[in-house]
């Protein structure tokens, strides 16, 4: 049995068998093999593939030139041919041709690309090096520009000497990694302006026509710059540097506000000048390969979607914490707080691709339905479901650590908190009465993000004497952990071997580092390469963001306006000793915080 494999930069991989009852009770068995990109072939490619059967009767050669092995024909449709057959005609030949380099009319098109605020740190070490990993990978079109526009004086020579200092090429394919690079930086140029300069703007528009030379132009520009300034760059490049002739997207980076009220205004005013389809509001964390793995865990195996509800489960845990402090961030941070800046992006959205429905498809906006939702079914969080800390000083091993306070860019008698737990419930029939736990924070003892889903206590009492008076160390437990060194595993119970019977916790345990040579790509490279191919699904959406903010809005003002003070914990600890009392109210047990983490 073969498996689908294909060249091209983004494929799908799978092996398939198929057993089917035949007359006289005797099962049939075949395998398919075939060979396939993300885009299926489209009409015109057809005649070229006609003249190839000739000399290739058992083999189709497809897009990207891979070869694919024809299936033997069967009569009768069955539940494999319906499944390839869908895989096939995914795309249309219109959607390929705009994501191969063509318009509808078969003429040639260019994407150029625009990171505003190039100068920043968040362009310079992570927006170029995906830039040029995609690059590398040959995900980008045939013809593509990148152009830096930042205030800063700088020529086209210093950009592609401050971009070369952050680019790698890939661990486990290094061959020709100084030649990409230098055909990569070749393709870079700068333009100096203002943010909230049409005439700046317009001298950009002028550059980026000159190599788009004629094409069809698609325009890329990720906003890399702070929130205040939005708008102003919105607007004169909707106004002065738009495609005429192709389409036009705008990357946002969070934060999209500071509260529901603020939120608003941001999207009313994107909306005087983008449609919302032209509007890509990154969360990073949807790029995170473990997050994206989510779906196809749940979905994709029949073990795991009839535990995932109230029946089975406990209790959920999103955990996410950073072993330093804000470190020269201080003044940004302390205008957001630990809440907005992780709890009510990051973690909401990965709580509400975890609990979603099945959706309709994997169509972009069948998903984000599900995920508004499971937004909508929760409710509003309250103060006494939440606790806040802020790290202090400590000194550890002769090493002292500053407290926030002590970031020169943080007012002294600041209450931010840089620690939150919180207890989150969705009121619908599958999740009715789940507590959902969300931890953050920074400064604490390791650096981590996961998903721990703790399942009921095995009804009956036959094994309780094994397990002696901690009868939650034999619950079994889904443990995803998104950062660092990505895995899942299974908490199982399993007996010891030896004459006795003395019961064992262990793991079931898919370590990607072992299991998967190839390097795991930077979430940034998949969510840019989402927004080149026009693909949505990990990108949140108007209305999404209104349910979200709902949630948290209230709780924010409160914690505000009462000046609650937040509990103190030393830099490099556990966090504040709050995050227990809650996590017991539920009668729930941080799962992060055992000798068998």
């Amino acid at each position: 049995m073969a498996s689908f494999s294909s060249t091209h930069c983004r494929s799908y991989s799978h092996s398939y068998s198929y057993s089917s009852s035949t007359n006289g009770g005797q099962n049939q068995r075949f395998a398919f093999s075939s060979s396939f990109p993300r885009l299926p072939v489209p009409a015109k490619a057809k005649v070229f593939l006609q003249s190839q059967r000739n000399s290739h009767q058992n083999a189709v050669l497809m897009q990207d030139g891979a070869v694919a092995t024809k299936a033997n024909p069967v009569e009768k449709e069955t539940p494999l041919k319906k499944l390839k057959d869908e895989l096939l005609s995914a795309t249309s030949s219109d959607e390929w041709d705009e994501k191969a380099g063509f318009d509808i009319n078969g003429n040639e098109s260019t994407v150029s690309i625009t990171v505003v605020g190039a100068s920043g740190d968040l362009a310079k070490k992570k927006i170029f090096p995906a830039l040029f990993a995609l690059y590398y990978e040959d995900c980008l079109p045939k013809h593509f520009t990148i152009y830096g526009y930042a205030r800063s004086k700088m020529t086209d020579a210093e950009l592609r000497n401050m971009v070369s200092k952050t680019l790698t090429c890939r661990i486990d394919k290094r061959e020709n990694c100084v030649e990409k690079m230098d055909q990569f930086l070749k393709r870079c140029f700068y333009h100096s302006g203002q943010y909230d300069s049409e005439e700046n703007f317009s001298q950009l528009d002028k550059k980026l026509k000159e190599h788009e030379d004629g094409r069809v132009s698609n325009r890329l520009f990720y906003l890399s710059i702070p929130p205040n300034i939005f708008i102003d760059a919105v607007k004169c490049a909707s106004l002065s540097a738009s495609s005429g002739n192709g389409w036009t997207r705008v990357i946002v980076e969070k934060p999209f506000g500071r509260d529901s009220e603020s939120s608003a205004a941001l999207t009313k005013a994107l909306k005087q000048y983008l449609d919302e389809d032209q509007i890509f509001r990154i969360d990073h964390y949807l790029g995170k390969e473990l997050v994206e793995n989510l779906s196809v865990l749940r979905f994709s195996n029949l073990i795991f979607e009839p535990l995932w509800s109230r029946q089975y489960i406990r209790n959920v845990q999103l955990i996410f914490s950073e072993d330093f402090g804000t470190e020269g961030r201080g003044g940004y941070f302390d205008h957001y707080g630990i809440i907005r800046d992780i709890m009510q992006n990051h973690l909401l959205q990965i709580l509400a691709l975890f609990a979603m429905e099945t959706p309709v498809s994997l169509d972009a906006e069948d998903i984000r339905n599900e995920k508004v939702k499971v937004l909508r079914s929760m409710r509003p969080l309250q103060l006494e479901d939440v606790v806040i800390g802020q790290y202090k000083s400590h000194t550890k091993g002769g090493v002292t650590y500053p407290a926030y306070t002590d970031d020169k860019t943080v007012p002294k008698d600041s209450l931010t908190p840089t620690f939150a737990a919180a207890a989150l419930f969705i009121d619908n029939a599958r999740w009715d009465g789940v507590p959902f736990l969300m931890k953050a924070g920074k400064a604490l003892h390791n650096k981590r993000a996961e998903i721990r889903v703790q399942f009921r206590h095995v009804p009956g009492h036959l094994y309780n004497r094994n397990f002696g008076t901690d009868i939650d160390r034999a619950t079994n437990e889904l443990v995803i952990r998104v950062q660092p060194d990505e895995a899942i595993y299974l908490k199982i119970n399993n007996k010891v071997p030896g004459l006795g019977m003395r019961l064992d916790r262990s793991n079931l345990n898919l370590h990607y580092a072992a299991r998967y040579s190839k390097e795991i790509p930077d979430a940034y490279e998949r969510l840019l390469l989402d927004a080149i191919e026009g693909e949505r699904r990990l990108f949140i959406r108007s209305d999404e963001l209104d349910a979200a903010w709902s949630l948290f809005t209230p709780v924010l003002k409160e914690l505000e306006e009462k000046k609650i003070i937040p509990e103190y914990y030393p830099y490099g600890s556990r966090g504040p000793v709050g995050a227990h009392y809650l996590a017991a109210k539920y009668n729930v047990r941080w799962g992060d915080l055992g000798v068998d983490q």
